[in-house]
């Protein structure tokens, strides 16, 4: 099957999902529905588009962004990307001096 454009890969999925809130065990209700959570504001981000443009199947879009809004509050993107970049290969790292 092709990937979709505005959702996660397997691969990229199995990389972040550890570093979400609402796992088992994580106080509070657990969020079965992260990875439609985040396709959903890879969605909105990678469109461009308005949030109350967002797919019925990502969910409300109020309940979205406010959710999306929470966790850039609570620094939860942050340490996600945090995290990605940490293990990044920059052995074809360039600056363009031009």
């Amino acid at each position: 099957m092709a990937a979709k454009r505005y959702e996660l890969t397997e691969a990229q999925w199995a990389r972040i999902a550890p570093l979400l809130p609402g796992k088992a065990g994580d106080p509070g209700r657990t969020a079965a529905d992260n990875r439609l959570f985040v396709n959903g504001c890879l969605w909105v981000l990678r469109s461009g588009a308005h949030w109350s443009d967002l797919p019925e199947r990502y969910g409300k879009w109020k309940t979205v962004h406010q959710r999306f809004s929470r966790w850039c509050h609570a620094g939860v993107w942050e340490r996600v990307f945090a995290a990605l970049t940490a293990d990044r290969d920059n052995q074809y790292l360039m600056i363009d001096s031009t």
